[in-house]
């Protein structure tokens, strides 16, 4: 149970992160993708960066309930099919905020 709590604590952290991005609030970030992003791609980056983000914290949150289902039917399904999710989507969203630093940042660093 708190593999469960604490997986899908830290989904939900980088869901409300992701969803505040993408309003265009990139003041989460480090500050050297703030300054390096112009002010008419504000916007822009933040979608991206929030939907990369937000991705990887759905991703968590599903994990930690297919967990928490395996913790109580025993069934190995569970822990598979939630590990190929959650590495999948913390893929996914990486390589959507990667996109947006190469594109908005003209790189990573």
């Amino acid at each position: 149970m708190a593999a469960f709590i604490t997986t899908a604590g830290l989904g939900l952290l980088f869901s409300i992160l992701g969803i505040v991005n993408m309003t265009g609030n990139i003041s989460s970030l480090h500050w050297y993708h703030r300054q390096r992003v112009t002010e008419e791609n504000r916007k822009p980056f933040g979608k991206l960066v929030g939907l990369g983000t937000l991705i990887v914290g759905v991703a968590l949150i599903v994990f930690g309930a297919l967990f928490f289902i395996f913790e109580k039917t025993q069934s190995n399904v569970f822990v598979i099919i939630g590990t190929v999710e959650l590495i999948a989507g913390i893929v996914i969203g990486l390589a959507v905020n990667f996109y947006a630093m190469m594109k908005y940042n003209k790189g990573i660093f």
